[in-house]
């Protein structure tokens, strides 16, 4: 029985994807063993932390890295790190930056919902989100009028969830970042790429260290290191409220050492979902297809439509079903109110596609049956 069922809760299995709501990775048992290592040891903090960026700058080509308790925390505290830099007496200040430079402008397309609002994160930082051009258009001009001395820095956001057309890229960014003097964040939390958007010019990128890596409930800064120590200083303020623990980091670090984008198992995910798919495709109602990651990552998954009048239920009621049975599978629901729900291999334990297309039949059948 698992810790969590000791607990008396439901096995999960997660076709989601690696997502927070359901605990971002299931880390290696090399992870899991530094973390358990870590707790039962003493270290001092502020030096960890030191030696922590050096790993990550090792493992991204930065010049230096901030262990966070998250990439959402690692927006909060980039974006204080660009406004208060490391003077104590505006760090205390923060959130309150009223009469400091402490615009962030964003992408409208980019001010997205990922289980928070980015725009709350800039807030928590202290930054006066300016969202420029329209939520499928910005022009270049809409971020370059935005810039006035006010200014603390530009924010670009690399995600699935941000709109995947009429933006300006990061290379823009980036000039008129150059052009006007101001650090430009990126948020790549759940990008594979360790070293694109350093190598690029960014000034400061966040990551989650549960997402593509395979770590803990963590996430880092990568960037400028005068940048990224004012991200240091910013546990003296804000960042206090998102301190991430000695456990978190040795399991970061561990990760971080055995993460290898070169060798993700592609080979794998696509086995599982060809498997998956050939079966929900053989379903009454269900057309099963193998699609690739919507912002063009290596990741592919078995995306189902239904036909509601031969399935005799929605998606929505469908995805109900699976999440009220035990184990409770969950699903990517991105394109739920359209008929469409997907399964991601990545999170699967050994057999759980046999679990899920088992299920989808009985639910299915079911129905049909008219229970």
């Amino acid at each position: 029985m698992g810790i969590y069922q000791q607990l008396g809760l439901k096995q999960v299995i997660n076709a989601s994807g690696k997502m927070t709501a359901l605990g971002a990775s299931a880390v290696h048992p090399s992870i899991a063993q530094a973390m358990g290592e870590a707790a039962m040891d003493y270290v001092e903090i502020s030096e960890l932390m030191i030696v922590a960026g050096r790993h990550i700058a090792e493992a991204t080509g930065a010049e230096d890295g901030c262990p966070t308790s998250g990439a959402a925390a690692g927006i909060a505290i980039s974006v204080a790190a660009v406004i208060a830099g490391c003077h104590l007496s505006l760090i205390e200040r923060l959130p309150f930056s009223e009469g400091m430079k402490n615009k962030i402008i964003i992408q409208k397309g980019h001010a997205v919902h990922f289980g928070a609002s980015v725009q709350q994160m800039i807030a928590l930082g202290g930054g006066k989100v300016v969202e420029v051009g329209h939520a499928n258009q910005v022009e270049a001009n809409h971020l370059r009028e935005a810039i006035d001395d006010q200014t603390a820095a530009l924010l670009y956001v690399k995600s699935h969830h941000a709109i995947q057309k009429g933006m300006q890229s990061l290379d823009t960014m980036i000039q008129l970042g150059r052009e006007f003097g101001l650090p430009v964040i990126v948020d790549a939390a759940a990008e594979e790429d360790l070293r694109r958007y350093v190598a690029m010019g960014a000034d400061l990128v966040i990551y989650s260290g549960g997402k593509a890596i395979g770590g803990p409930t963590s996430g880092f800064i990568a960037g400028r290191a005068d940048l990224v120590a004012a991200c240091r200083a910013q546990y003296k303020g804000v960042g206090r409220a998102m301190k991430v623990g000695k456990e978190a980091i040795a399991g970061l670090l561990a990760a971080l050492r055995q993460y290898d984008p070169e060798k993700q198992n592609v080979t794998e995910q696509r086995r599982r979902v060809e498997w998956l798919a050939g079966e929900l495709d053989r379903l009454p109602g269900v057309k099963a297809r193998i699609a690739q990651d919507e912002a063009g990552r290596e990741i592919y998954r078995v995306q189902v439509q239904l036909d509601e009048r031969v399935t005799g239920m929605t998606a929505h009621e469908l995805t109900r079903q699976l999440e009220q049975g035990n184990p409770a599978i969950f699903t990517r629901n991105h394109y739920v109110n359209t008929g469409v729900i997907a399964f991601d291999p990545r999170p699967f334990h050994e057999g759980q596609e046999h679990i899920i297309a088992a299920r989808m039949k009985e639910l299915l059948q079911k129905q049909g049956e008219g229970e």
